[in-house]
Order: structure tokens, then C-alpha cells, then sequence
């Protein structure tokens, strides 16, 4: 799997039917890796290793309903009054963090309405603060400050 720009961590793979799988520490149990779930774990091992969030507050394929419509956010964490507080889009290494992107996020958080709001591809990570006011979320321009 590709390099990325996220620490690297004692990751656990295994083989089944010959096909690589991952141990998520979230889910507790090994998962097929793609270039997005590779993402994903480096993503949550930075938070939980390089950071100290803890795990206990972090979950990954949330589902959420809106209607008859469901949909996954890749991962939510929350505060510790249990409310949701960040959702984080995962991206493979080659596709661009667009407005696009974004858009997809903020579909979310019409129903979980966090402060944060997070796209990585594992190269980028870009975070924005939503104010909660209106219903605009400034998208970052190529110039703005990334992580």
C-alpha cells in the first residue's frame, strides 16, 4: 500500500483467501483493506496515537437515515457528553479533496450538525470549523492552512 502523509503505527494485517485484511481498532475486527480503508486506520491511528483522543469516543461506518434514505459517515467522533462532535471523510490517495467532496460531508451534517467538519485522502487533511450559524460552511481555498 502507498506511503501517506500520516504516522506510521503498528498496523495488523492478515491474510484471508488471499486477499489482505486490516485489524480496525474501532470496530474490533479485520476488515478488507482498499486504498480508503488504508486512509481510514492511518487517520485513526493518528488521532488515537499522535493526538490521545481516545477510541471509546470514536466510531467508524456510522450509519444515518434521512427519511428512506441512508447513508455511512466514514468516521464520527464525539465529546464526551457523548454528542457527536467531527465527521471525517476518507478519500483513496489519488482522489483530490474538492468542493465535491466537501459537499458530501456537509450532507451528514444536516443531520449530526458538528463543530468540525474533516476530508483526508491521507496526503491532504483538511478541517473546517462549522460556526452553526446558517446553513454556509466555508470550503478552503488551495492556499489555506492544511494539517
Amino acid at each position: 500500500m502507498r506511503q501517506l502523509n500520516l504516522p506510521v503505527f503498528d498496523i495488523k494485517i492478515r491474510e484471508e483467501g488471499g486477499k489482505p485484511y486490516v485489524f480496525d481498532v474501532l470496530r474490533q475486527k479485520f476488515v478488507a483493506i482498499t486504498p480508503e480503508e488504508w486512509v481510514r486506520q492511518h487517520f485513526v491511528h493518528f488521532l488515537t496515537g499522535s493526538l490521545s483522543y481516545p477510541a471509546g469516543l470514536m466510531a467508524n461506518e456510522v450509519e444515518l437515515q434521512a427519511g428512506d434514505k441512508r447513508m455511512r459517515c466514514d468516521t464520527v467522533v464525539y465529546g464526551r457528553d457523548m454528542r457527536p462532535l467531527m465527521i471525517i471523510e476518507y478519500k483513496k490517495p489519488d482522489i483530490p479533496i474538492t468542493e465535491r467532496v466537501f459537499r458530501q460531508v456537509m450532507t451528514y451534517n444536516w443531520l449530526l450538525k458538528v463543530k468540525y467538519l474533516v476530508v483526508s485522502n491521507g496526503m491532504t487533511h483538511i478541517c473546517c470549523k462549522n460556526r452553526l450559524r446558517g446553513a454556509e460552511i466555508r470550503i478552503p481555498s488551495e492556499n489555506s492552512r492544511i494539517f
